[in-house]
């Protein structure tokens, strides 16, 4: 069974399923994630410009935390193999935006493979709407998720939400 997850606000294309859920299918990723930057530059796309320098800001130091070469982070489209979502805590994490970003830090935390396919992406107002502030809030919001991932990898603060629930949980059939 695969998950995929599209934000909702028509920025992904959502026929482009078949494709993001390949890698999966065949078991070459646990978890895929659609890239704008691969799928050429961002900001050709509409990406303001504001939002493309601190998408590679938080990729550059999320790829140094998590020991990961990824062109981004921060995409609406996903997809998840459905042992991820029975093993990582994600009913720990926030309901916003960082939720995204959140469960990123338990699927490595718990081992499983993440791979990218490139999405082209649609920017207009309507769906571009988070202000600099709220993206600010979020960016802070990422680096201290970044800082509880770093405590609980290195053994010096345990972190409930970054431990898997493989020992915990029992799958129903």
């Amino acid at each position: 069974d695969i998950v995929v997850m599209v934000h909702p606000d028509y920025q992904y294309d959502p026929t482009l399923v078949p494709q993001i859920i390949e890698p999966i299918l065949r078991d070459e990723a646990d978890v895929v994630l659609g890239s704008r930057l691969k799928a050429g530059s961002a900001l050709a796309q509409g990406m303001p410009w504001w939002k493309f320098v601190a998408n590679r800001f938080l990729t550059g130091v999320e790829n140094r935390v998590f020991g990961l070469e990824l062109s981004e982070y921060h995409t609406g489209y996903r997809a998840f193999r459905r042992e991820v979502l029975e093993t990582v805590n994600f009913r720990a994490n926030s309901d916003g935006f960082v939720f995204d970003q959140e469960i990123i830090g338990q699927v490595v935390a718990a081992g499983f493979r993440l791979a990218e396919i490139p999405v082209p992406t649609r920017y207009f107002p309507e769906a571009s709407s988070a202000s600099f502030v709220a993206s600010t809030v979020y960016g802070l919001r990422i680096l201290s998720t970044l800082f509880w991932y770093t405590l609980h990898r290195q053994g010096l603060r345990r972190s409930r939400r970054f431990d898997s629930l493989r020992a915990r949980y029992t799958r129903l059939e």
